[in-house]
């Protein structure tokens, strides 16, 4: 594996998450996917599938556009990985990120966790700033997964 290409499966899983998070996701999944239930389970199974979805068409765009062939099992077990971890911190029923925040509070982050009320300025919490640096540190591990070993 070269850092190169893993540099270029992250950029393409990352700007699939982008998207995916902030354009395709549906106001009704973004609002209900923490709910608890079955209502909070189906929107963030379908704003997860939407993720994968988005991320291996942006997976394939930079595959085309450099000339390149991934080993299909890798994608489907990095896209797999993602999926799981992703799901697990948007399911705000199961609390972890909050419990990852008080295991490490050694960093002071609970009070990070909790800046913003979230309705002033809904994207500008702390408790979305790490969410986001969940998903991309698992962005990362995703990335080596699908870029590391044989084409």
């Amino acid at each position: 594996m070269s850092l190169g290409r893993l540099g270029g499966v992250y950029a393409m899983l990352h700007a699939g998450h982008e998207v995916a998070d902030h354009i395709v996701q549906t106001n009704n999944q973004a609002r209900d996917k923490g709910e608890p239930g079955a209502k909070g389970r189906r929107a963030c199974a379908k704003h997860v599938a939407t993720l994968t979805g988005t991320q291996g068409f942006f997976l394939a765009l930079g595959c085309v556009a450099a000339g390149e062939r991934l080993n299909a099992r890798r994608v489907m077990a990095g896209l797999a990985v993602n999926a799981v971890s992703h799901y697990a911190a948007d399911r705000r029923e199961l609390g972890i990120l909050p419990k990852l925040v008080d295991r490490f509070d050694w960093a002071g982050k609970r009070d990070f966790y909790e800046l913003g009320d979230g309705k002033a300025a809904p994207c500008g919490t702390g408790a979305y700033a790490i969410d986001q640096a969940w998903h991309v540190g698992w962005l990362a591990v995703t990335a080596a997964i699908i870029g590391g070993g044989p084409g």
